[in-house]
């Protein structure tokens, strides 16, 4: 079986870093592979279409790299499905949107287990990439993957918030991850990330997260905003997705040349000039 990066790292204590792709295209993934600058790459499988084929195909482009792993980010229903196949194809961590209650959290962590005395999980064996189809199916080693399957939590709604000291210390809890989005939308304060409530909340998770010996993890979209959650414990992150990536390209270098076009940029090199030598690149 393959070793899974992230929870090499996380055992030992080490930092980690990952980044998103909405994007199946095993292309993407590789790209991301050949940077060298990541340890594990998180599929957003709750946002982005995709088909089992593309499961697979992400976890072939996976393996090209050593030192690299996936995570499936799993929406909250078929939870049991979509971690067997995500682990299936090859991705070997998962990380749960909408958790509510401690039995969702038990829920995530049996989806991922094996079915096993010692595992208590819902997991059986089958016939998928991850086992080389027929070569280790059913092994001990099958049975120790999805024991070290990373499991993260997505800690995003009230009622989680409300009961993350119960949530945090629920056994196979490997990770959590707050939502100020949707955090923000339960409490009526939509689009308000930054209210002091939301981050008087993520704050709090951090703390409890780091006494329960759980990994707090922080997404963010430049290394600038890593102090902040460095401050607070944190060493584990997971920056950048590829689509907001292209967005910003599009509309920074869309915008430069736009200008040079209608001979409004400053200067003769125009203003993404400008935005190289601030650090952008593209």
């Amino acid at each position: 079986m393959r070793p899974n990066r992230l929870r090499e790292l996380l055992d030992a204590d080490k930092p980690t870093l990952g980044t998103h792709a909405h994007l199946s295209w095993p292309t993407v993934i590789e790209l991301i592979g050949h940077s060298k600058q990541f340890d594990y790459v998180e599929f957003v499988g709750e946002y982005a279409p995709y088909d089992l084929y593309a499961l697979e195909n992400i976890g072939r482009a996976i393996d090209l790299f050593d030192n690299f792993s996936g995570m499936m980010k799993v929406e909250q229903e078929p939870r049991l499905q979509l971690a067997i196949r995500s682990i299936g194809s090859g991705i070997q961590n998962l990380l749960f949107a909408d958790i509510r209650t401690v039995e969702d959290a038990e829920f995530c962590v049996k989806a991922t287990r094996a079915e096993c005395p010692g595992s208590d999980g819902l997991h059986g064996v089958g016939m998928r990439r991850d086992v080389g189809f027929v070569l280790e199916a059913g092994t001990p080693a099958f049975v120790k993957a999805l024991d070290d399957a990373v499991v993260a939590v997505m800690m995003e709604k009230v009622p989680a918030i409300d009961n993350m000291e119960a949530i945090v210390n629920v056994k196979g809890v490997d990770m959590v991850q707050f939502g100020p989005a949707d955090y923000s939308m339960n409490l009526g304060l939509t689009g308000q990330f930054k209210h002091p409530k939301v981050v008087e909340a993520e704050e709090r998770l951090i703390k409890v997260s780091l006494e329960a010996g759980v990994a707090p993890r922080a997404e963010i979209g430049s290394p600038d905003q890593a102090k902040r959650y460095l401050d607070l414990g944190v060493k584990h992150f997971c920056m950048g997705t590829d689509v907001s990536v292209l967005y910003d390209w599009f509309c920074q270098k869309g915008d430069g040349l736009r200008k040079v076009i209608d001979g409004t940029a400053e200067g003769a090199s125009g203003s993404s000039v400008g935005r190289e030598e601030a650090g952008y690149k593209g």
